[in-house]
């Protein structure tokens, strides 16, 4: 590991600093300290100012005292659905204090869609984040590609934008990709020499760069708003040579929620701003650290619309251990995908692992790939995976090449070989014009009976 990679995540200087400590006193025990006197005052004001959180926490009057952090295992969570139906009971300031609404619909919901309200200092709060995460990766006179959305004010590529600016760093605003043509001629126009956008998005201007002979000199990149695949992260490292850093987060987190350090070696959280837990998604209860489970946050500085331990149907772990930046604060893992998307029974005793990172790391490495969908039909013994991989340019090629990294899986594989589950593969060349929106990759799931 070079001299670059042993660098401390800037964060720890960032969160020494809010927690009124040296960096030399900055340890767990400190931040236990000050993430249990914030989240006291958070169960303070939802408790006077939200009706939904004051009904549901302090129906007596008195909001819960913690005497230390695992008792917010004795609280109830919030989920996305109350966030749809309730979404106006959790405000906590007047319609005047709000400075950004943003709302989110998630692709086969038909209820109301969810809507997060934040005021300036909420999103002061975020921008100061993104300053000293991107700290991580870039530094004054470098040139970052934004490929996040940021035409309105408040908007997740406009405070990167500003935090950029804050570093001396001088952003290029783009925005999500759709002309790929024109958007490898504005990186190589502007000279960037860092980009942040979304794997898949990322994954396809390297490959169209690639298809045309050309090679864009980034030191750096981020991959954000989606789980990062490893397959990914290698190739984006082969044909570029940079290095690759990942950020985990939502809107519900205030669009900020960690990033990773030159070690690579899991996520940096914010802790100053939000408390993790890591449950068993079965049973509602913590897990220890290194077991995986579903990640849970409550956030501790948002005046707006805080959230009390919301349950974000994301699939992680808590690290052991400092990291081997030398930070000794908390590290969550890689986020290994959603819940929705559990190992999936084809016959008895039979549970391979099918789900978006599974087959991920099988075709993201076949040349030509830059995305694919994927539906799984399950039944009692018997289940069919229907793979569309998407290119740039058709490719007799990719079907064939599909198949067998499909069959060279242990799981799929084996099940395939033995007739309990049936696999087809189709293609799809998209041009030069990407399709996918901002949401986050899954697997469909269709339950039918056996044999349909």
């Amino acid at each position: 590991m070079n001299d670059t990679a042993l660098r401390r995540t800037p964060l720890d200087p960032w969160i020494a600093e809010t927690l009124g400590v040296a960096l030399t006193e900055l340890t767990p025990a400190a931040l236990e300290a000050f993430q249990l006197q914030r989240l006291g005052a958070t169960l303070d004001w939802v408790c006077h100012k939200s009706a939904y959180y004051r009904a549901r926490l302090a129906p007596d009057g008195r909001p819960p005292r913690l005497e230390e952090l695992s008792a917010m295992s004795r609280l109830p969570f919030t989920t996305a659905d109350d966030l749809r139906a309730h979404g106006g009971q959790l405000l906590c300031v007047s319609q005047d204090e709000v400075a950004r609404v943003v709302t989110l619909q998630s692709s086969g919901t038909t209820g109301p869609p969810k809507r997060l309200h934040f005021t300036r200092d909420d999103q002061e709060a975020t921008l100061d984040f993104f300053h000293h995460g991107m700290s991580t990766l870039v530094g004054p006179g470098d040139r970052v590609a934004v490929l996040l959305p940021g035409e309105v004010a408040g908007s997740v590529g406009a405070l990167l934008a500003l935090a950029l600016r804050r570093l001396g760093v001088t952003p290029i605003p783009h925005g999500f990709l759709r002309e790929l043509p024109r958007a490898l001629e504005v990186l190589q126009r502007e000279g960037a020499t860092s980009l942040v956008g979304t794997p898949v998005q990322a994954l396809a201007l390297a490959r169209y760069a690639s298809m045309r002979g050309i090679r864009l000199e980034l030191r750096t990149a981020l991959l954000t708003t989606d789980h990062v695949p490893d397959a990914i992260v290698r190739t984006l490292a082969r044909e570029w040579g940079c290095e690759v850093f990942e950020h985990y987060g939502m809107t519900e987190m205030g669009l900020g929620g960690a990033v990773d350090c030159a070690a690579h070696a899991g996520y940096h959280l914010r802790v100053p701003e939000l408390f993790f837990e890591v449950i068993d998604p079965a049973t509602g209860q913590p897990v220890p650290v290194g077991t995986p489970g579903e990640v849970v946050f409550t956030t501790l500085s948002r005046r707006g619309m805080p959230l009390i331990r919301y349950r974000t149907g994301d699939r992680s772990r808590l690290l052991p251990g400092p990291c081997p930046c030398g930070s000794p604060l908390p590290r969550l893992e890689r986020v290994r995908g959603r819940l929705a998307e559990a190992p999936t029974r084809t016959g008895p005793g039979e549970a391979p692992e099918i789900n978006t990172p599974a087959l991920d790391e099988l075709l993201f490495p076949i040349p030509g790939v830059v995305d694919y969908r994927a539906t799984l039909r399950r039944g009692p013994s018997r289940a069919q995976l229907s793979v569309m991989a998407l290119s740039l340019r058709p490719d007799e090629a990719l079907i064939p090449a599909v198949e067998a990294a499909l069959d060279g899986s242990e799981t799929i594989g084996a099940a395939w070989r033995a007739g309990r589950i049936a696999v087809t593969v189709a293609t799809e060349a998209l041009g030069d014009r990407l399709v996918r929106g901002p949401e986050k990759r899954s697997l469909e799931g269709l339950e039918v009976r056996d044999g349909e």
